[in-house]
């Protein structure tokens, strides 16, 4: 059977407890040369732990000549997570990083106070047709990080477990879970992970993580007796970590952590805990005081 929110679940009897809260439809939207679906911030969820925005980018093609081109753009009060499956992405930012990113490896980078950053394919990229294949997430800084000072991080695929539970493909992005830990270094507990399941295989949700979500990219999976198809957020309700079973060969994320300290204000590139913040941010970008990226100096005016 397919997933319907229960309304009334009746808990006292063991396995009637559905525990999922609600599934996200993402939605879609070309940016130009490929589609990017957004399943975070949506009216049914704003957050997942710390997670207050996910974007899928492609899977897709991108013709000979052309190339993903986000200019230079800023940032506040988040940390923005980029991890690719396809293709390649060279970040550049204020703070002087010039750094390409693979499938496998992670760029981590916190705005904190500010930053400035662009996300291009890379030279090399555009004389031939490539693929682009990746999630880009932000997630929340405490309250007491959020003007935290500006850093970038990449770190390389061999610096990520990678391991397996079973019949399961894990590579663990950040926090802790099944036994194993990241070597990112975090400002709130958060989970982060990737899994890839052959049909049949079923694998047990970390406990340790009070907010969970599975962003599920292609596949089918099964928890109870709810099944779900790709391209859809399964947020779970809190603390549940039930077993997860693949009806046909899964690639899917697990996403979440500690519940945020307040709810977020978001709007462009900036994130706070205050609307205040979010009105001074535009006021510095719009004058120029967020600094430059060096070796790319287009400018993106605030959105109308």
């Amino acid at each position: 059977m397919s997933w319907q929110k229960s309304e009334t679940p009746d808990c006292n009897t063991p396995g009637s407890c559905d525990p999922v809260e609600t599934v996200i439809a993402p939605k879609a939207k070309n940016i130009g040369a490929f589609d990017v679906r957004r399943s975070l911030p949506s009216s049914k969820r704003r957050m997942v732990g710390p997670f207050v925005f996910l974007d899928q980018m492609g899977p897709a093609t991108i013709e000979i000549g052309n190339g993903m081109d986000v200019r230079p753009h800023p940032h506040i009060g988040i940390a923005t997570v980029t991890w690719l499956f396809e293709g390649a992405i060279m970040h550049r930012d204020n703070l002087g990083f010039v750094q390409e990113i693979k499938p496998g490896e992670l760029n981590w980078m916190v705005a904190g106070s500010g930053i400035v950053h662009s996300e291009r394919t890379p030279d090399r990229l555009r004389n031939e047709s490539h693929p682009v294949y990746g999630i880009q997430a932000w997630v929340a800084l405490p309250k007491a990080h959020e003007e935290t000072e500006a850093s970038f991080v990449h770190y390389a695929e061999s610096d990520l477990p990678s391991f397996a539970v079973g019949e399961t493909s894990v590579t663990l992005i950040c926090g802790s879970a099944w036994g194993h830990a990241s070597p990112v270094e975090l400002l709130h507990e958060t989970l982060y992970a990737e899994l890839s399941m052959p049909a049949g295989a079923s694998i047990d949700l970390p406990d340790g993580t009070a907010e969970k979500a599975i962003l599920l990219l292609s596949g089918k999976l099964a928890i109870d007796d709810n099944t779900f198809d790709a391209e859809q957020l399964i947020v779970l309700k809190d603390n549940q970590h039930p077993s997860v079973q693949a009806e046909e060969k899964a690639h899917f994320m697990v996403l979440g952590g500690a519940p945020m300290d307040g709810p977020r204000h978001m709007w462009w590139n900036f994130v706070s805990s205050s609307a205040e913040r979010i009105d001074q941010a535009k006021e510095d970008w719009r004058n120029g005081k967020f600094g430059s990226v060096p070796g790319d100096d287009e400018f993106i005016p605030l959105p109308d």
